[in-house]
Parts: C-alpha cells; sequence; structure tokens
C-alpha cells in the first residue's frame, strides 16, 4: 500500500511529463513553417483570342491636295477646315497667272535681228525652190525629146533611162525645197511672236474648283501671295471614307493576314468599335522608337466594319488603339499567364492541392497578355498559384489569400 509520501512523488512526476509534453508541443509547434501566403486563380475552360496591340491613326482614303497650275498671285482663300465642298461646284483658290516679262532693250534687238535672220532664211529657201523648179521644168522638156528621138532610132534606149532619173531626182529634190520653204516660214512666224508685248490688263482668273464631294482638311495657305507653280494652297477629302493605319513590328505583321478581325479601343468613346485588316504592306521601313532603338516597322491598313459610325465620332488623323486578333477558339483550356513558371524547356505551374504546392508541368499552346492555352497538365477546375514567389517550392505549405479565395 503507498504511503502519501510516495503518492504526492508520483503526482509531482506526473505534472512534470505534463508540463513535459506541452512545452514539446509548443516547440514543435514554434518550429513548424507556417503556411505561405499566396493567390491562386481557377483553370478554367472557354474561348480565347490572342491579340497583337499597337497605336494608329484614321486617314481619309482618298486625300486631294490642291496646288498652283502656275505660277501667279493667288487670292485670299476664305474657306475653313471643316467647310462642305462640291466635285466641280465650290472655289477652293482663285489664280492670277503671272504675265510673259516684258522685253529690255537687248532682249528686243536680239529677237529683232533672229526676225531679220528668219526672213533671209526664208527668202533662200524660196530662191532654192524656184531653182529647182527651173530645172525640173527643163529636165521634163529634155525627157520627152529624148523619147521621139529614141523612137525614131536616133538615140540609144540608155539615154531615155537617164533622163528619167535625171526628173525623178529634181522631183525630189522640189518637195525637199518646198519643205525648207515651210520650214523657213515656221521659224519667222516663231521669231515674230517673240516680239509681241503681253497685255497686263488681259490676265484671265483662273478658278480652281473641289474634284470631289467632301470637305476641307486642312488650310495650307491663307492670305494673297505670289507662290510658284505647284505650291500645295488646300487639302480636301472625304471623311466618310476613313481607314486606320498602324505600324508594327515587322516580327508581329508576318502574323497579320487581311480579313483578320481588330478591335478599335481607347479612342476618346465609351463603345468599343470593331474593324477588318484590308492590307499589310509589302514594304517595311525604319523607325527610330522612344528609346532611341531602331525597329522594322510594317504599315497595317484597317477597315471599319461601321464606317458611318465611325465618322461620327472621327475624323482625319485622330489617334487610337488597335487590337488585331492572329488566333482565338470558342473551346480552350487556360490559366493566368501571372501563374507559368519556367522548367527546363517548358513550362511548370504550381497547383494548390490540399494546402500544398504542387509542381506540374504543362503543355503551353497559345499566348494572350493574361492567359495562357494548356493542351494538357492541369484539368478545368483545379487552382493553380498565381505569381509564385521565391518560397514557395514543390510541396511547400501554402495559404490562399481571402481574395484568391473568392
Amino acid at each position: 500500500m503507498a504511503t502519501p509520501r510516495s503518492r504526492a512523488s508520483n503526482r509531482r512526476r506526473l505534472v512534470l511529463i505534463a508540463a513535459a509534453a506541452v512545452l514539446l508541443v509548443l516547440v514543435v509547434l514554434a518550429l513548424r513553417p507556417s503556411p505561405i501566403p499566396v493567390d491562386v486563380a481557377a483553370v478554367s475552360r472557354g474561348p480565347l483570342e490572342v491579340t497583337l496591340e499597337e497605336d494608329g491613326e484614321t486617314r481619309v482614303r482618298h486625300r486631294y491636295v490642291i496646288s498652283a497650275p502656275l505660277s501667279g498671285r493667288v487670292l485670299r482663300i476664305e474657306l475653313e477646315p471643316g467647310d462642305p465642298v462640291s466635285a466641280g461646284e465650290t472655289v477652293l483658290a482663285t489664280f492670277l497667272p503671272n504675265p510673259p516679262n516684258l522685253l529690255d532693250a537687248r532682249t528686243r534687238a536680239e529677237l529683232q535681228a533672229r526676225v531679220s535672220a528668219a526672213e533671209a532664211a526664208l527668202n533662200r529657201a524660196r530662191a532654192e525652190q524656184q531653182r529647182v523648179d527651173a530645172e525640173l521644168a527643163q529636165a521634163r522638156r529634155d525627157l520627152a525629146r529624148t523619147e521621139r528621138l529614141v523612137e525614131g532610132g536616133a538615140l540609144p534606149p540608155e539615154r531615155l533611162e537617164a533622163d528619167q532619173l535625171a526628173v525623178s531626182t529634181l522631183e525630189t529634190t522640189l518637195e525637199a525645197a518646198q519643205a525648207g520653204v515651210r520650214a523657213a516660214q515656221a521659224e519667222l512666224q516663231m521669231a515674230r511672236a517673240s516680239l509681241m508685248q503681253p497685255r497686263r490688263d488681259t490676265a484671265t482668273p483662273i478658278e480652281i474648283r473641289s474634284p470631289i464631294d467632301g470637305v476641307v482638311l486642312r488650310r495650307l495657305r491663307e492670305s494673297e501671295a505670289v507662290v510658284p507653280q505647284g505650291e500645295p494652297l488646300l487639302e480636301v477629302g472625304d471623311v466618310s471614307q476613313l481607314e486606320i493605319v498602324a505600324d508594327f513590328l515587322s516580327t508581329d505583321a508576318v502574323r497579320i493576314r487581311p480579313g483578320q478581325r481588330v478591335y478599335i479601343v481607347r479612342w476618346g468613346g465609351g463603345q468599343e468599335l470593331r474593324g477588318r485588316v484590308r492590307l499589310v504592306e509589302p514594304a517595311g521601313f525604319t523607325k527610330v522608337s522612344a528609346l532611341g532603338v531602331e525597329e522594322q516597322r510594317v504599315n497595317v491598313i484597317i477597315d471599319f466594319d461601321d464606317p458611318a459610325a465611325a465618322f461620327a465620332q472621327r475624323g482625319d488623323r485622330f489617334r487610337v488603339e488597335v487590337r488585331v486578333v492572329v488566333w482565338s477558339t470558342d473551346d480552350a483550356v487556360t490559366v493566368p499567364v501571372g501563374s507559368l513558371i519556367r522548367d527546363s524547356n517548358g513550362w511548370a505551374v504550381f497547383v494548390a492541392d490540399g494546402g500544398r504546392a504542387v509542381r506540374r508541368t504543362i503543355e503551353v499552346g497559345q499566348r494572350s497578355d493574361t492567359a495562357a492555352q494548356v493542351l494538357s497538365g492541369v484539368e478545368p477546375g483545379q487552382h493553380v498559384v498565381v505569381f509564385p514567389s521565391d518560397q514557395v517550392e514543390d510541396g511547400a505549405a501554402i495559404e490562399p489569400t481571402a481574395a484568391a479565395a473568392n
């Protein structure tokens, strides 16, 4: 039978054992790593679009630059940008051609000498024509006598052939002399015309009319001024026929094809506009980026699906942003792009499984800015860690954040 002392000793021993056990549990709990808070996202199934985004600007498809047809004085242009114009009716600009310059004494003397030389050349050509005409008449009389003598046997036939050749040669020479007379007459007329003095009060104004129905896009010259030939005056165009031009990197442009869908966003309005790729220009060009890097760019031309809606709120050379859809599907298993991590030459994700992060190798297909297509490795309904930190490893304890869990 235990004595009171032995029973007290046993109780103290039990208390010490219990305290040691509690202390051991507390140490184990203190040394055990706490779960890593992570953001998770569900693996989903649904439509996926891969787009290429770039800045662009609208432009009138057919632009007409009105310029001065001749050097002269253009009167003040009253039309303002935005004013409507009608084809063949609206006068865009009134133009007064410059009259020819007046002749100074030296130039007049030179031109008068040229007239005298032309008159002398004409007299010489006429004299040459008269000489050839007389020789031809004599040759024809000789040919007639030779024909009679050959018929009578007084001359051989060879003499007849020689006279016939002489007549044919003189006829050709006469034609050349007549052409020389005509040329000399033309030279004389040109020389006399150069002496004619222009009249400054007979300049006829030239009215330049609009070639199309549209509006004035830009007024390049307003005040009355003397302008050279070809000086741009106005730009007109039909703003109901708008298109978009956006320059893409050549490495992206090879993925763009005519007919692909385009989303037109961040243009200043609330709704998103739609369009289609009409043309990928065959030639690229070099453009320096904002960082000073030379890039090879290619212009992509985009048509609005609804030009009337675009015209109601847009104009020429307005800034837009376009997203060209280069690939799309209605059924794809996707994960957020932020969940992808490099796995040797491929990709992997951390799947949240029972409070642990399980590393899974996956096969990735197409990728957009926000989502990636998964061909194998995970299934819809599973959750993956988004933007995993360096602490997240295979088998690590994780705890989804409240925001991610929702």
